[in-house]
């Protein structure tokens, strides 16, 4: 259960610990550090002193705190002491359920990325696919060693703001969360699209693409809720599975058999997992369009 930053302000030092010890992996020094800068005006000040308080600390014990943070997608790590928070994390990305060509591709790079370097490869994978999070791998594996210190340093940095948010609230926010949306118009009648059956899928290279959220339109033609919201919206490639044939028929227009249009599938891809999507559909039973919209 989150606890407020008055709280945390007021907390004795112990408790101020206890509370932020795990916002760092397996990392208590950073909120033992911060703990004496007290009060804190609102959770992006605090925050930002523990930010602090790892890219001044002298190398060795970035490095550590690089070191202690568990391989991704290394099964053998579920018994080698992963916290609850680095379960969640790597779970949310699909990373407890890889097909065999996936978790060969992890262990491939995984197994390249130490031998070069000697340290994980750490990324924030809340903000990531799989498939995102490999082509990741490949890139960040010609860097050097000091890019590689500085680049998990800040993957680290965004994990423990994403655990930050979690832990405390306060009247400012972090800004860690993206916001995906779509709505449906019918260009044949004029109107909102109501009860429009619609997927968003994750798309995957080498295993399965997983459903990530089904839903209908309503009245206005929009979801309910964002088809993603409240999290970072993953880096990676989409689709969107809107079934209009469906929806057209229960309208009583007139349609071919089968319907020229049944199902329509529009790809897309995020770069900017903390930022806003919309990817709207325009669509008679001949025809159809989008545009990305914010």
């Amino acid at each position: 259960m989150a606890t407020t930053l008055t709280d945390l302000n007021n907390a004795s030092r112990n408790d101020f610990v206890m509370t932020l010890a795990n916002v760092f992996e397996h990392s208590p020094w950073v909120a033992e550090q911060v703990a004496v800068k007290r009060p804190y005006n609102g959770i992006v000040q605090l925050f930002m002193a523990m930010r602090a308080a790892v890219e001044q600390a002298p190398a060795e014990r970035r490095l550590a705190l690089i070191k202690v943070h568990p391989d991704l997608a290394n099964k053998t790590q579920r018994a080698a002491g992963l916290t609850r928070d680095s379960h969640a994390e790597q779970d949310s990305a699909g990373l407890d359920q890889l097909a065999d060509a996936e978790y060969e591709a992890f262990q491939r790079v995984n197994n390249a990325y130490h031998a070069k370097f000697g340290f994980p490869y750490i990324v924030c994978v809340r903000r990531r696919t799989k498939a995102s999070i490999l082509r990741d791998f490949e890139r960040r594996l010609s860097n050097d060693a000091a890019a590689e210190m500085q680049n998990s340093v800040e993957e680290i940095c965004r994990i423990a703001a994403l655990r930050l948010d979690q832990a405390v609230t306060a009247d400012d926010r972090l800004a860690v969360h993206g916001h995906l949306s779509t709505h449906v118009l019918d260009t044949h009648s004029g109107k909102p699209a109501a009860g429009v059956r619609v997927e968003l899928i994750e798309l995957a290279e080498l295993g399965a693409s997983r459903v990530v959220t089904r839903t209908s339109t309503n009245a206005d033609g929009r979801t309910d809720h964002p088809l993603i919201g409240g999290r970072p919206v993953p880096a990676g490639q989409y689709e969107l599975l809107f079934d209009v044939g469906d929806y057209f028929a229960k309208r009583g227009v007139p349609l071919s058999d089968p319907p020229f249009l049944d199902k329509i599938p529009l790809r897309f891809s995020v770069s900017e997992p903390e930022g806003d999507l919309h990817v709207p559909l325009l669509v008679t039973p001949w025809s159809y369009a989008t545009y990305r919209g914010s």
